[in-house]
């Protein structure tokens, strides 16, 4: 403690001195106040000049508050729950959209999009010049638009100089929508197979040939049956036999088989009889061949 003391301790004139330096502060603090200091700043702007900064001051402010983000073009299907929050959906509105891609499918129109959301008229016309869909919406759009302009006054058909499709060429084959490279190749090559086709329905067999191309195809082309040399079923031998459509050599070979024990056939349905025989292409069968 008195070491403590001993630093509190002052002499007479050491007193003084502090007392003098206190009251110099005093007085110079006095003659700062009495001298008016905010006289002398407001000297430095008029009051007109400072109604005009606040002026400013307050259109800043005001334009701060107007002010909206800056809105740049979305896909309506990606709307998040802020995105949607801050185009002015409500929650309702938000989950009808979330609930309907949940589904797997698309808004592919603004209209679509409120029949969907069933967003106000006010906020649709707010909100739709920003909507962006994917190219093939737009090019399905105008595509469908071009085509409902168009106005006959009367049915319009093209019509096709039809050609044989036995002496048809690939080429010309290509030229029905559905049919490339490949198709009407494996078509000439099973017409070749089968010397020309005889009957319309063999180009159901033509492998990879639609029913619905098939109709496309005989719009532009007419079967003229080539001459066909028939030979005779109770004669033939099992080479001759064996070139017969839809007869290969197992049925061939089962078809003499049959025909010796049968010593002979009498008509075509004694066919059907025999094991693995294509019944329904025995009206087929029967135009390359004849019994005696």
């Amino acid at each position: 403690m008195k070491n403590i003391k001993s630093h509190f301790t002052f002499l007479k004139a050491e007193r003084s001195g502090i007392l003098c330096i206190i009251l110099l502060i005093f007085i110079v603090q006095g003659i700062y106040f009495y001298t008016n200091p905010a006289k002398i700043t407001s000297n430095l702007f008029s009051n007109a000049q400072i109604s005009v900064y606040q002026q400013q001051i307050d259109s800043l402010k005001l334009l701060a508050l107007n002010t909206k983000p800056k809105r740049y073009p979305f896909n309506p299907n990606f709307i998040s729950d802020y995105k949607g929050f801050t185009l002015g959906m409500s929650t309702e509105e938000i989950d009808r959209l979330h609930t309907f891609r949940a589904k797997n499918k698309y808004v592919n129109s603004a209209k679509e999009f409120q029949t969907i959301t069933k967003v106000s008229d006010s906020l649709l016309n707010e909100i739709k010049p920003y909507f962006k869909f994917p190219e093939w919406v737009q090019h399905k759009k105008k595509k469908k638009r071009n085509y409902q302009q168009k106005k006959y006054s009367k049915k319009e058909e093209i019509v096709f100089k039809k050609i044989d499709i036995n002496k048809a060429t690939i080429a010309e084959l290509r030229k029905v929508y559905g049919i490339g490279e490949k198709l009407s190749a494996r078509i000439v090559k099973y017409r070749t197979k089968l010397n020309g086709f005889v009957v319309e329905s063999q180009l159901n067999d033509v492998y990879g040939l639609q029913p619905e191309v098939i109709q496309k195809l005989w719009k532009r082309f007419y079967l003229e049956k080539p001459i066909v040399t028939k030979i005779n079923l109770n004669t033939c031998t099992l080479e001759a036999l064996q070139k017969v459509p839809y007869i290969n050599y197992e049925l061939a070979d089962e078809i003499l088989n049959q025909r010796t024990l049968r010593e002979g056939f009498k008509d075509f349905e004694e066919l059907t009889k025999i094991r693995n025989f294509p019944s329904d292409k025995l009206e087929i069968i029967e135009v390359y061949l004849h019994i005696e």
